[in-house]
């Protein structure tokens, strides 16, 4: 199982888009998919279409990461009704905010590493949609992943968000979790067009080179349709909205290398 924390330590950049998009193309892949809901806003388990009733959620996970509960706060995604396959969601909660203090305990950070480990078996892919900073929430979440996805957008304070991200992970990898790496930066929202965002890219590649991903994602209103109407960006009708589709392909083609996950084609 690989698990791969989506962050931003900004707000606004679009990674709970990014955490949904790679979602969508992991399950139109045939992975075994788990999308973790570690954002206090919760939208993820809003876009993912869950029905939450008589459901725990990730604030009773970190209270008590037993088996019992982890089970309970699992619930299956809308999208399986799309079409067959695994897509489910540890549930978010606004009490999640209770568990971002500053200065978490080794015995805390560790609590959602012991709940994924419960299922070990049962996914191929983790994805972890991270609170935007880098309080407790995130530290937990990066405590328990494999690789971090860093999403930014090109704008001004993106280069120096990328790069204290990428300096917290090294600290992580060092201090508390050998097998953390960066997976690399997305680069969301961006307008070829425009010649600053041009400009951005550019000083983000000659800062960071290879991390940053290919490809970056356009701007497009197709995917807050998808979203807004709580269904994969995969079967979104529409031009725009296949070409994005594709993309997030690309990018999941990365995880899945980096990761060794199988393509489930493959075996098929």
């Amino acid at each position: 199982m690989h698990v791969l924390s989506v962050s931003s330590l900004k707000g606004g950049v679009g990674k709970t888009t990014v955490t949904l998009g790679l979602a969508s193309a992991a399950f139109a892949r045939g992975l075994r998919t788990l999308v973790c809901d570690l954002d206090p806003q919760s939208d993820v388990s809003t876009g993912m279409d869950v029905n939450t009733a008589g459901k725990l959620n990730i604030a009773d996970v970190l209270t008590s990461p037993k088996e019992k509960t982890v089970r309970q706060a699992i619930a299956p995604s809308g999208w399986s009704k799309v079409h067959p396959g695994t897509i489910d969601v540890l549930l978010g909660s606004p009490s999640a905010i209770n568990f971002d203090g500053p200065h978490p305990s080794v015995r805390d950070v560790w609590k959602l590493e012991e709940a994924l480990a419960i299922l070990e078996s049962e996914y191929d892919l983790v994805l972890i949609d991270c609170a935007p900073s880098l309080n407790a929430l995130t530290r937990t979440s990066w405590a328990a992943s494999d690789r971090v996805a860093v999403v930014t957008e090109p704008g001004l304070f993106s280069v120096a968000a990328a790069d204290r991200a990428l300096r917290a992970i090294e600290e992580i990898r060092r201090g508390l979790s050998p097998r953390l790496q960066p997976l690399g930066i997305v680069v969301n929202r961006v307008r070829p067009q425009s010649i600053e965002h041009q400009f951005r890219i550019k000083e983000l590649r000659d800062m960071f080179g290879p991390l940053v991903l290919e490809p970056q994602l356009p701007e497009r209103t197709s995917l807050q349709q998808a979203q807004g109407a709580a269904k994969p960006l995969h079967v979104w009708p529409g031009e725009s909205a296949q070409e994005l589709a594709g993309e997030f392909d690309m990018l999941l083609d990365r995880v899945m290398r980096s990761g060794r996950i199988p393509d489930p084609r493959d075996t098929k």
